[in-house]
């Protein structure tokens, strides 16, 4: 057979099938492995088979940020507002319409209160002077 013609193989069709059954039954799925398990850096991977498995967009973004706030009862976690804690990304456009592959491209990072990356995004930083009641400085490095 060609490549990529190979049939699914049976545990992947079972994922799929108990994936799809734990959403339609209303099951807290939240992000980290519980699909797969990747390479520190490829999580977004994770996501893309969260979608591919019958998660929306929102569904996903919200596992991975305030669900697992939830689920780990981190109560001062997993929301953008004034007071909690936040380590921060952007990407271009919007997630929660777009194909979320542009989880691949991260265009700003704030981890631990620092920026590790800054590639200009005005919208998020327009809400972070929002939520902080401060503006934002931009330095393009």
């Amino acid at each position: 057979m060609a490549k990529g013609t190979d049939p699914e193989p049976v545990r992947i069709t079972n994922k799929k099938k108990s994936f799809k059954l734990a959403l339609q039954s209303d099951v807290k799925i939240v992000f980290g492995r519980d699909v797969d398990v990747f390479t520190h850096g490829e999580n977004y991977r994770e996501m893309e088979l969260m979608i591919n498995y019958g998660m929306k967009s929102l569904g996903v973004l919200k596992s991975a940020t305030s669900g697992n706030a939830e689920i780990f009862h981190l109560n001062d976690l997993g929301n953008l507002l004034k007071g909690f804690t936040a380590d921060i990304i952007a990407v271009e456009g919007d997630p929660t319409k777009a194909p979320i592959e542009q989880m691949r491209e991260v265009t700003f990072v704030r981890k631990d209160g620092k920026v590790v990356k800054n590639i200009y995004c005005p919208l998020l930083f327009k809400m972070l002077e929002r939520v902080h009641e401060t503006p934002i400085k931009v330095s393009l490095k």
